[in-house]
């Protein structure tokens, strides 16, 4: 058996020292590793292994890290991490105190931007290259970006700024037709007709129009053409843009073939591809999938619901309402801005629209909350998905920043259910009629209740509940972060000390609960899975303030710093809100 060519690969140099014959040798090798390190680490597959031989040809034609190599999102950097100085550690990726699933600046000198939301790599790569003028320096820029990511406004910004520049730009087009689900939108179209079609759209290029040297569609598996091209690119000056196609999942059978589930498809068999088995026992449903199911009961009683994403279909579940009712379900792609003011023309004519956004992704949009859905009062219904500590994807995709940005909007309301039938509750009362916005979080994963599709019931707007009845402590909790503190409540020593009340609206605030506890109690310990900062707690002692009372507030919640990666239990522990954790304080404040 030859030796193995990746065990001798540390950094780019070394795969400069390759003959360019030894290359598709290599990219087979680095193929296997990832598809190895992924199947029992788990993290995203499909995008990385579609890249192997870009990555590869990239790193031998260009100096990196001098020169400046910009990965957009970077699910597809998993073989730019392996070569770069991380193959040993590769296997601690997303983990706990290892290295992040996406390029990070504090990582490695080769991660020359970090990133974790898309299309932000022409934008970042221009600045670089026009600073790179400024101090006349000698590099190169490189920005790689997918087809679902080029359709996002901020991309085409960037473009339509790098057309006027003599910058130093080199733009690659990583086409594979898919993002997380498959492309959608008119530009995609455009870019198949581009592959298919090459003579009649010579003519007629849409790159050419905004003054890059373009060139391709090329093989973006066939690195003999890869570094060719590359090469001659290097010398031309000013913006240019390489147009690749690369197949999504390349080298693994079932990611070729399911490139949806395969884009993060959890663990598998390393040798046959297949997912292992979910255990058969019955599990609460993931939170995603009551909103996904219930919009759908909801929009057969009613024909107004629309449903709206920006590019996540299959995450929000809201391909569910696609099956049923595909003419009233929108995914406009990798365009969060367009999602919210699209919701709000709709509502603007009496149609109901549940725009379902990630927490994390709805801050590209503030500006449209705030100047087209607030100002103008307009009854949106925005369903916050992967609120709260998502886990390993880390600092970029936490939604922690929702409740402390969403409540200084004037006309806001915001909700967080406790459980799935209260997500259920509040999209049902949503949908009979609101005079405001509403924004309804829930959190990522799985919840606590097996007896879910139960019939619905309209939630009185600005109510919180109690759940537990003390003498002493009064907990109040927004959100799933509840079943945390009555695991907590349950470990304390004195139980009959503490009770406990879920809030439920986060604005309007039931002032009448509220007065109702501070008048009782003298101890009052806030609990969010949002940042302490502006939030949850940050509500409850601005209305102590207001009201002139001066009891001892304790606020626990995500605290002032950016959350980095691991399992949701294991940065739950680090913020000090999960059930030990908070027992230990409630123990504390009896004491």
């Amino acid at each position: 058996m030859s030796e193995k060519l990746l065990q001798h690969i540390n950094f780019p140099k070394d795969v400069r020292n390759l003959n360019p014959e030894q290359l598709p040798k290599l990219a087979q090798e680095l193929r296997r590793f990832i598809i190895d390190v992924v199947a029992t680490k788990e993290g995203h597959l499909g995008a990385s292994l579609g890249v192997v031989e870009l990555t590869i040809a990239l790193h031998y034609v260009f100096n990196t890290p001098e020169d400046l190599l910009v990965w957009d999102v970077g699910h597809q950097a998993y073989g730019h991490k392996i070569l770069t100085g991380r193959k040993d550690i590769f296997h601690t990726n997303r983990q706990l105190n290892g290295i992040s699933g996406f390029p990070k600046r504090n990582e490695s000198e080769y991660d020359t931007f970090g990133v974790g939301h898309s299309s932000t790599s022409i934008s970042a790569a221009l600045g670089m290259a026009i600073a790179s003028q400024i101090k006349k320096e000698d590099k190169q820029h490189i920005a790689v970006i997918g087809d679902a990511s080029i359709a996002s406004g901020m991309a085409f910004e960037a473009l339509n700024h790098a057309g006027v520049t003599n910058a130093n730009l080199l733009v690659i087009l990583n086409d594979n037709a898919i993002g997380i689900d498959p492309s959608v939108g008119a530009l995609k179209e455009y870019l198949t007709r581009m592959k298919s079609k090459r003579s009649d759209i010579e003519q007629h290029n849409i790159i050419e129009a905004l003054n890059f040297d373009y060139s391709g569609p090329i093989d973006g598996h066939n690195l003999e053409e890869l570094i060719s091209e590359l090469n001659r690119l290097k010398e031309i000056k000013g913006p240019k843009f390489l147009h690749v196609t690369t197949t999504k999942g390349k080298g693994l059978k079932q990611a070729e073939e399911d490139q949806v589930k395969y884009h993060a498809p959890g663990k598998f068999d390393k040798f046959s591809g297949d997912l292992l088995p979910k255990p058969s026992i019955t599990q609460p449903p993931k939170y995603q999938d009551v909103f996904g199911k219930t919009i759908v009961e909801l929009a057969q009683q009613n024909e107004k619901i629309v449903g709206i994403t920006p590019a996540m279909l299959t995450g929000s579940s809201l391909k569910f309402m696609l099956d049923k009712f595909p003419e009233r379900t929108f995914d406009v792609g990798i365009a969060e801005q367009h999602a919210v003011t699209l919701a709000a023309g709709m509502a603007t004519e009496g149609i109901i629209p549940f725009c379902n956004v990630y927490s994390t992704f709805l801050q590209r949009a503030y500006d449209q909350i705030i100047h087209d859905v607030a100002t103008q009062n307009l009854p949106v219904i925005f369903c916050l998905d992967r609120a709260g500590l998502v886990g390993q994807d880390g600092a970029t995709h936490h939604g922690v920043f929702d409740l402390a940005y969403l409540r200084c909007i004037p006309n806001m309301i915001i909700f967080a259910p406790r459980n799935e039938v209260e997500l259920r509750n509040i999209m049902y009362t949503a949908q009979l009629g609101l005079d405001h916005p509403i924004a309804i979080r829930y959190p990522r994963g799985r919840g606590i209740t097996l007896d879910w599709q139960q019939p619905f019931e309209a939630i009185e707007i600005g109510k919180g509940t109690c759940i537990k009845e003390g003498t002493d402590i009064a907990v109040l909790s927004i959100g799933t972060i509840a079943k945390n503190v009555s695991e907590a409540i349950h470990l304390v020593t004195d139980k009959a000390n503490v009770a406990h009340y879920d809030l439920r609206f986060v604005k309007p605030l039931d002032k009448k609960l509220l007065h109702s506890v501070f008048q009782k109690f003298d101890k009052i310990l806030t609990i969010e899975d949002g940042t302490v900062n502006g939030g949850f707690g940050s509500a409850i002692l601005e209305f102590a303030a207001t009201h002139k009372y001066n009891n001892s507030i304790t606020v626990l919640g995500i605290p002032d710093t950016f959350i980095n990666h691991g399992t949701i239990d294991e940065l739950q522990q680090l913020c000090k809100i999960d059930s030990v954790s908070i027992s230990i304080q409630i123990n504390n404040l009896i004491k």
